[in-house]
């Protein structure tokens, strides 16, 4: 079992809440699937991942929700494990975390930037608030 803890705190606004919507999901699957009380080593792995994708989004605050984002900036492995998880968990989020389920279908209702802002990830903005 990981014992990785994730900092969400480097993520800034919206992208939080994001987070706290993907690591829902994965929680309820990584449940259901591998049985764990804690999250396994492969759903550690991909929350991580999402972690840094999420920080190092070029649309920083203004991001799609990846299913409508132009850019695919997940590796084929983790999109296919993104899907799978969020297909089996998204129905379920109504009746677990009815507030970031409803969040997040609003969200995927907003337009989508045409082109993300220079400097606009959550990485860019933190690296030049700590200079």
């Amino acid at each position: 079992m990981s014992d990785q803890k994730v900092d969400i705190n480097v993520l800034m606004g919206s992208l939080k809440t994001e987070y706290k919507t993907i690591e829902a999901m994965v929680k309820i699957y990584c449940r259901d699937h591998h049985g764990t009380g804690t999250l396994c080593e492969a759903c550690a792995d991909f929350l991580a991942y999402a972690l840094t994708k999420l920080d190092r989004c070029p649309y920083g605050e203004e991001k799609p929700t990846c299913k409508l984002c132009p850019i695919h900036c997940y590796k084929a492995d983790y999109k296919e494990r993104s899907r799978i998880i969020m297909r089996y968990s998204g129905p379920k989020m109504l009746y677990h975390h009815p507030i970031l389920a409803i969040r997040h279908l609003i969200a995927g209702k907003k337009p989508v930037p045409v082109k993300p802002t220079p400097n606009a990830s959550n990485r860019h903005k933190r690296k030049s608030r700590s200079q």
